[in-house]
């Protein structure tokens, strides 16, 4: 099968699946079978990809154009498979939790969550394997819809209130600012949005503070990214039940958020125009200002999602910081950081759901003493901890590691202040609550009875160990890993070697 087919069958086939989930939809397990076969080949699909894009070609396909440099076209290159590899190979995961998941909690509405999600993922791998910023712009559209019934899912006051400020946030920022920077690359670019090795617009004449203005305005227009302020929607989408928030936060549509803008930072702007705006100061110091106030926030939260989502608030500003480090080092520490947040990150949300399903606790001061009956979920709690802290041998550490590296090659101070600082904050906040749970409840000696007499769904415990697992794999995986980014994202080696210049 050539390349070519395949982009076009890795396009298709979540259509494919969201429309044989709605034929299947009458019987469970036929529902979730189409789930697990779909999801299963579109994995093969994108590896085979992978595959390709590793021995150094660059497959592409046009699907036609719908005005001059307004082209639907795809083309692959290694970052943008790193992301379809992350979606595509967590959305299995994903799955096998939300059977036990959404039976366990007796969700209504189950096949209208499986279709939606289907629709997600093909949203997830047009943003991935996008040529240009039209393309990339459509598809990330098509996530923003097609998740909004995801997050608003109970149809209660709550969810219906936190689908709305999730729609309207995301929808405003795209077509109030991003769409706006779209249409002015177009016409810097010469009529042109394709995504350019060493940036689109690295040889226009373009002042200073013009490169500025729309730097901001992609930075904030990409509303996936949740810098603040334009954050709030995320804490706000935690009504979801767990398998969307680990979609929202892991899978695909955060990821595609930070996915955007290191896209933007390396194909439109490229590092030396980059390195001449004044802006990537400012945006700098924005990300820098998400990490520690978000996880300070975090530290406030008792509920433990509302814990999970400031922490990803502060997590994702590690690729926005990385994107305008505007060297090797940034682009391979934020490259690295989405797939191993997407795992640890993951992991942690599984866990809350599978405490949920078990016992109805939401609250991390209700769970002293759960430890000690969820062993398992709380020992896959631990190691995602430990990943998103950033200690080896887990996956976080190399993220932070680059992305120090790279602050130190800019001489950046108050930057490597801030990551070692979010790094103390992330103990702070995550720690406790596997710790927590190994203590008795106050005044008893056993907690709270389960909601369930059998405890977690199966499926709820196997996938975070998953998971967990991933996040031990992708720290001794940094080394392939970094060499089939380094086409896209730049030779460090190479650029300390010429006296940290770019």
């Amino acid at each position: 099968m050539s390349p070519e087919t395949l982009i076009l069958a890795a396009l298709v086939l979540p259509l494919l699946i969201a429309g044989g989930i709605a034929v299947m939809g009458w019987s469970p397990n036929l529902r979730e079978g189409v789930t697990f076969t779909g999801a299963g080949l579109l994995f093969v699909v994108i590896i085979l990809l992978t595959m390709h894009v590793a021995g150094g070609e660059r497959p592409e396909l046009n699907l036609g154009q719908a005005a001059p440099g307004l082209s639907m076209a795809f083309k692959l290159e290694p970052l943008g498979m790193l992301f379809a590899l992350v979606a595509s190979g967590l959305w299995i995961v994903n799955s096998f939790y939300s059977v036990g998941y959404m039976r366990g909690n007796r969700e209504r509405n189950q096949t209208r969550f499986y279709i939606c999600f289907a629709i997600a993922i093909f949203g997830a791998m047009g943003v991935a394997m996008s040529a240009n910023l039209f393309t990339l712009f459509i598809f990330y559209e098509v996530l923003t819809l097609s998740t909004y019934p995801l997050v608003a899912h109970k149809g209660d006051a709550a969810a219906k209130r936190g689908g709305r400020i999730y729609l309207l946030t995301l929808m405003g920022t795209s077509i109030g600012l991003l769409l706006p920077a779209v249409m002015w690359t177009w016409v810097l670019g010469g009529q042109n949005l394709d995504f350019v090795p060493g940036g689109l617009l690295a040889g226009a004449d373009i002042s200073p503070a013009v490169a500025s203005a729309l730097l901001i305005l992609f930075a904030f227009g990409v509303g996936k990214a949740a810098l603040m302020p334009v954050h709030f929607w995320l804490p706000n989408a935690m009504v979801a039940p767990t398998p969307v928030s680990a979609l929202l936060h892991a899978v695909a549509v955060v990821k595609a958020g930070v996915f955007t803008i290191m896209k933007i930072a390396i194909f439109i702007f490229g590092t030396d125009l980059l390195e001449a705006t004044p802006a990537r100061e400012f945006v700098l110091w924005v990300a820098c200002f998400t990490m520690v106030v978000g996880s300070l926030i975090a530290m406030t939260k008792d509920n433990l999602k509302a814990r999970l989502a400031y922490s990803t608030i502060a997590q994702l500003s590690y690729v926005v910081a990385g994107a305008m480090l505007a060297d090797p080092a940034g682009w391979l520490g934020g490259s690295l950081q989405i797939a191993a947040h997407a795992a640890g990150k993951m992991t942690l949300f599984m866990c809350a759901g599978a405490i949920y399903v078990a016992t109805g606790l939401t609250n991390i001061s209700d769970m002293r003493g759960l430890g000690r009956k969820m062993p398992l979920v709380f020992i896959a709690f631990m190691i995602g901890s430990l990943s998103i802290i950033g200690l080896p041998p887990f996956a976080g550490a190399w993220p932070k590691y680059e992305l120090m590296q790279g602050a130190i090659d800019h001489n950046n101070v108050y930057l490597s202040l801030v990551l070692i600082a979010s790094s103390l904050l992330n103990i702070a906040y995550l720690l406790p609550i596997p710790l927590l749970a190994l203590m008795p409840p106050p005044g008893t000696k056993e907690p709270k009875p389960f909601k369930r007499p059998d405890g977690a769904p199966m499926p709820t415990v196997v996938a975070p160990l998953i998971t967990a697992t991933l996040c031990i794999i992708l720290f001794f995986a940094v080394g392939p890993i970094s060499d089939f980014l380094a086409p896209t994202v730049g030779d460090r080696v190479e650029y300390i070697a010429d006296g940290g210049q770019p």
